[in-house]
């Protein structure tokens, strides 16, 4: 692995721990934040439709990639 590579690794895992560290801090900082059942049922409907429109995506992608329509580009 070049230096490059090593370099771009710890930039990650660097960017990865800094942004996990955040989403803790601001987690335990919310305290006692309570979330209705309408605000439950819409996080769900957020998470599951991204994880739909990001799978559907994937897809595509992989679908276009072994069909050959990217070779003439």
């Amino acid at each position: 692995m070049t230096g490059k590579g090593v370099l771009l690794i710890v930039v990650l895992v660097a960017m990865l721990l800094l942004s996990g560290a955040y989403a803790t801090f601001v987690w335990f900082d919310l305290g006692d934040v309570e979330v209705s059942g309408h605000g439950n049922f819409a996080l769900t409907l957020g998470v599951v439709f991204s994880f739909v429109i990001g799978a559907g995506l994937m897809a595509l992608t992989f679908f276009s990639s072994r069909s050959g329509y990217d070779d003439d580009v």
